[in-house]
């Protein structure tokens, strides 16, 4: 009894502790076949991370990198290194598991203009736009094409894919829903958006953003021109100034009463 009501308190704790970017707890997270994790500022530059099983990436970019779950990782981290190396995106580290029976592997990158990423091999299946409008900047992502199907890969068709969006500043508006009732998602913590689809609505070339108002297949998010961090900075300034303002104000009144 006491077993379990530790391990029931254990849980408790650790489930929001877990929680990841999609204001989902971590430990509830689906498993996702293909995911681009992008984290933007402003100027367009960004980090971005792709996690993705061996198979889906051939299946879907054309890059084929040695699947076997028994391959050495070491050959695999190279050979993904050097498929996502451009002069649009930096590799910073490579990493290498395997999941029910497949291998998968996550690559994270230093991107100088997310803009001009299409230019690289494995995003050349999409464009992203990000440009100023009055006091709100808009960035837009279109994901294009489709794959051929891996009958080696054991796929059902309903694993999904993910495309998450952490931004820097409070967003106005966004397209982000859920791909099976249509409803709108809710901003994760750290400003934080995820699309989502199934591996064979991607394979068939299918829309990944509900479309709304506009472009079909558009991820869409509006924010303020102005980061979180800055406005963040400038209240504590401001805050900090009027603190140090009534200080002397204080100090100025003390010593004039021991004067009178």
């Amino acid at each position: 009894m006491r077993f379990r009501m530790r391990a029931t308190l254990l849980a408790l704790v650790m489930l929001p502790l877990a929680a990841c970017g999609g204001g989902r707890p971590a430990l509830l997270a689906p498993d996702y076949e293909y995911e681009e994790d992008l984290t933007l500022s402003l100027d367009g530059s960004a980090t971005l991370t792709v996690n993705t099983s061996a198979r889906a990436l051939a299946a879907l970019r054309g890059i084929h990198l040695n699947a076997d779950p028994k391959s050495r990782a070491d050959v695999l981290k190279e050979d993904a290194r050097a498929a996502f190396t451009s002069p649009y995106s930096e590799v910073t580290s490579v990493t290498v598991w395997t999941r029910r029976d497949r291998r998968f592997i996550g690559v994270r990158m230093r991107i100088p203009d997310v803009r001009l990423l299409p230019k690289a091999k494995p995003f050349a299946w999409s464009t992203y736009d990000l440009h100023e409008e009055g006091d709100q900047a808009i960035f837009r992502q279109t994901v294009t094409g489709s794959g051929a199907p891996d009958p080696g890969a054991g796929w059902k068709g309903d694993e999904l894919i993910a495309f998450r969006l952490h931004l820097p500043a409070r967003i106005r508006y966004h397209n982000s829903r859920d791909y099976r009732t249509g409803a709108v998602r809710d901003i994760g913590r750290g400003n934080i958006l995820t699309w989502e689809q199934t591996l064979r609505d991607r394979l068939d070339g299918k829309p990944i953003a509900w479309s709304g108002d506009h472009q079909p297949g558009v991820m869409e998010a509006h924010m303020d021109r102005q980061s979180i961090l800055y406005r963040t900075l400038w209240l504590f300034a401001i805050a900090f100034t009027a603190a140090i303002v009534v200080l002397a104000g204080l100090i100025w009144l003390t010593v004039r009463r021991g004067r009178t």
